[in-house]
């Protein structure tokens, strides 16, 4: 069994905790936005949040699931996600208040789950403060996913609400299927979760009835969900998954011919980098019990980590802090706290064990602290480039450029959002004929001809040929942007109007 005694009742975690986290939360939310706010601007980091808001607003006010009004797309790569982000837009909260108190509450319900988790799995865990909950809170990767206005963080948490129960012997197979299938509609790789529900349920059942109807449960439980999820990109887009499932791919097969030890460099750094580092060896040792005390829950959870963490890097560069990676840090990170709780109430060193439990805590305590700062930082730069290069040109196009105009970009958000204009979508998400040759400037420079674009919109680090000898009637000049020894974006034009 998962649980330090089958004996054992779970801690509870009273109202007073939950202020507490709930505090914690604010407080980071607060500062990640104030930071913003005073380096630039309240805004997103990145130009994906703003496709969103775009297809939120169009479903919010028109009634359709389009990215441009009138035309169906399946452009968006969280369903769900954005139905969400559409209730704002009813409520008149919309594009940020709305957006930043869904990334609050579902850190809130991520730190609670971490913090129920830690109380029912390690019953020596008493705290007067809920450290687990707090330490998940001040974590800068969800902080900064829970401000980002994606649907990062509500994807780690059912991803963690799932693994969570599995762990602590929850015999809800249905429930766990509706989790998964509801996993879908927030990202397509929730279907990972199919592994290790059914591990679970090879090896902890009792005999073979147990184990096909507790499978039967959690498909019919997942299929529910799953099946429309289908049926609704069928009818959107006439593909199974959105178009990002596969634009996304074809964009990055460069990154795929990578070395693959290079590749897992990037993605331990991108892991390790914060408060994290301190629970490699929780991490590590919890491993080691879970392998020798066949907690196979948890178990399967290892494995899932490690097969959604190789999948991921095999597919898609680790960039943006690794912000595909982020689904999997919160059970990762669980598994370390878990480790370092059975720790401190032990006596691995004898009457120097103190001394342990001292570098440890102040390890945890330091980097939180450090990283509260570094993280609003990071966050605020992020936002600051989004907003003074991808805004600042979608609303100098929507001002500038003749309304007949046709316009080629890869990065749509903004212009999505902030623009009206007829767009080519280079990265294929809205213009899913691009993804067979996506990457194949001479063939893109056709496509634009054929389809009469009038003007590029783009970074012209990103499409060399493209830029090289095209005329830039427009450019951003952010000094963000070239502090950090990149080019500003600009407009080309492509073909007059």
């Amino acid at each position: 069994m998962d649980r330090a005694s089958s004996n054992l009742k779970p801690n509870k975690i009273f109202p007073r905790d939950l202020y507490i986290i709930a505090g914690a939360v604010m407080l980071i939310a607060i500062i990640y936005l104030l930071t913003s706010q005073f380096t630039y601007a309240i805004g997103f980091p990145l130009d994906d949040s703003w496709i969103h808001q775009t297809y939120a607003r169009n479903l919010a006010l028109r009634g359709e699931w389009a990215f441009r009004p009138g035309i169906l797309s399946a452009g968006s790569t969280s369903p769900l996600w954005s139905a969400l982000l559409a209730l704002g837009f009813l409520l008149r909260l919309s594009p940020y208040i709305w957006t930043y108190l869904l990334g609050a509450v579902t850190l809130f319900a991520l730190s609670v789950l971490c913090e129920w988790a830690v109380r029912s799995l390690v019953e020596t865990y008493r705290p007067r403060f809920p450290w687990a909950g707090i330490f998940i809170a001040f974590e800068w990767h969800f902080a900064w996913a829970a401000m980002s206005g994606m649907e990062t963080l509500l994807h780690g948490l059912i991803v963690t609400t799932v693994l969570v129960l599995l762990m602590t012997k929850s015999p809800r197979t249905l429930t766990l299927g509706l989790l998964t299938g509801l996993s879908a509609w927030v990202r397509p790789d929730g279907l990972t979760l199919l592994g290790p529900v059914l591990m679970t349920i090879l090896l902890t059942e009792q005999d073979t009835r147990s184990r096909l109807t507790s499978m039967l449960r959690y498909f019919i439980g997942f299929g529910s969900l799953f099946v429309p999820y289908l049926l609704f990109n069928l009818a959107i887009g006439g593909t199974p998954m959105p178009n990002t499932f596969y634009a996304k791919q074809a964009e990055y097969a460069l990154w795929q011919s990578e070395p693959i030890l290079e590749r897992l460099g990037q993605m331990g750094l991108q892991l390790l980098v914060g408060p994290s580092l301190v629970l490699l060896p929780g991490i590590i040792a919890w491993l080691v019990k879970s392998i020798k005390q066949k907690m196979w829950a948890s178990l399967s959870a290892f494995i899932w980590c490690a097969g959604y963490l190789i999948l991921y890097i095999s597919r898609l560069p680790v960039y943006q802090h690794g912000r595909y990676l982020m689904p999997a840090m919160p059970i990762l990170f669980l598994f370390g706290l878990l480790a370092f709780v059975e720790f401190d109430a032990g006596k691995m060193f004898a009457r120097y064990h103190w001394v342990a439990q001292f570098i440890w805590r102040a390890s945890a305590a330091m980097l939180i602290l450090g990283f509260i700062f570094l993280g609003a930082q990071t966050y605020a730069q992020d936002v600051a480039v989004i907003e003074s290069e991808m805004v600042v040109t979608a609303k100098w196009a929507a001002v500038n450029l003749p309304q007949d105009s046709v316009i080629a970009a890869h990065d749509i958000g903004a212009l999505g959002y902030f623009d009206d204009h007829e767009l080519i979508d280079l990265a294929g998400l809205i213009s899913p004929d691009v993804i067979p040759f996506i990457r194949d400037e001479p063939q893109l420079a056709n496509y634009l001809d054929q389809r009469r674009a009038n003007y590029l919109i783009a970074f012209p680090d990103f499409y060399p040929l493209l830029t090289g000898n095209t005329e830039i009637i427009f450019i951003t000049n952010s000094p963000i942007t070239l502090s950090m020894g990149e080019k500003n974006m600009a407009v080309y034009r492509w073909k007059s109007p």
